[in-house]
Parts: structure tokens; sequence; C-alpha cells
């Protein structure tokens, strides 16, 4: 993170299987346009089961340019709880908006709060997300897949 210093950075808990991570990768592509280099996307594969050769097919399929590969210290320091789960950090490195990227959920399938946009964009004019934590939706993370069946 320290690389980063001065600029905003999105860290993206996300899955190459989650159709919400993959409505997120859209979202989130489109805000970067607007926002330019002032703003970082770190996309953080958060499922342990999910192989290096998928995460790369729909990083490629979906125009991320990379994806790091989460590790379980990382998702419980971060306490990430689904994919897509938003963290987004201040240029001085301190955590300023944790949650969803828009109030969507299985029942409300239009946003009408686009709350990561609205916490970067705080950010970036000097001001400080509100709310600075919303719950995350999207599909469950995998920590671990169990010795046996």
């Amino acid at each position: 993170m320290s690389d980063f210093r001065g600029r905003i950075v999105i860290l993206n808990f996300w899955s190459a299987e989650c159709p919400w991570a993959e409505r997120a990768d859209r979202e989130l592509l489109s805000y970067l346009q607007g926002w330019g280099d002032r703003v970082v996307l770190l996309t953080i594969a958060a499922n342990t089961n999910e192989p290096d050769e998928l995460l790369a097919a729909a990083a490629r399929e979906r125009g991320l340019p990379f994806v790091l590969r989460g590790s379980p210290r990382i998702l419980e320091e971060y306490a990430a709880e689904a994919t897509p789960h938003l963290f987004v950090v201040d240029r001085t490195g301190l955590l300023r908006y944790r949650g969803a990227l828009d109030n969507v959920t299985f029942r409300l399938r239009i946003a009408s709060i686009p709350y990561l946009k609205d916490a970067v964009e705080a950010l970036l004019i000097g001001g400080q997300p509100d709310p600075a934590d919303t719950p995350a939706y999207g599909c469950a993370i995998i920590r671990h897949l169990p010795d046996s069946c």
C-alpha cells in the first residue's frame, strides 16, 4: 500500500464466479475512467477455491488490468465478508470507506445510492465519506476447502 501513498486506493475483494462482482467490475472500470490516475483499483481474489486460470480468464474478459491472489490473513485483517466487498483508503493510507458498491440487492435491482462512487468523490474534494460503512452485498467468500468431503 505504501507504493500508492498520495493516491486513493480501492480494494475490491472479488470473485471470478460471482455475478455481483462482475457487475461491480463494470461500474468500477467506468468510474476509474473519470478519476484518472488519482484513484487506484486493487482487485483481490478472495476465494481460495478459484484456480489461477479462472482468475486470469475472468480478469481478461472483464478488462481488469490484474488480479491479486488474496490470503486468509488479508481477508481477516479487512474482515471481508462478500464479493464484492470494497474498501477505500485515502491518500495518507487511512481506511475511509468499507462496504457495498451501491444499494442494489436481490430485491432492489436499480441503484439509487452509489456508495463507493460518493465515498471516493468526497475524498477527491477533501471531504469524508458519508456513510463511511455500509453492509457488503454479494456472494459469500470461500475461505478454505475442507480436507475431505
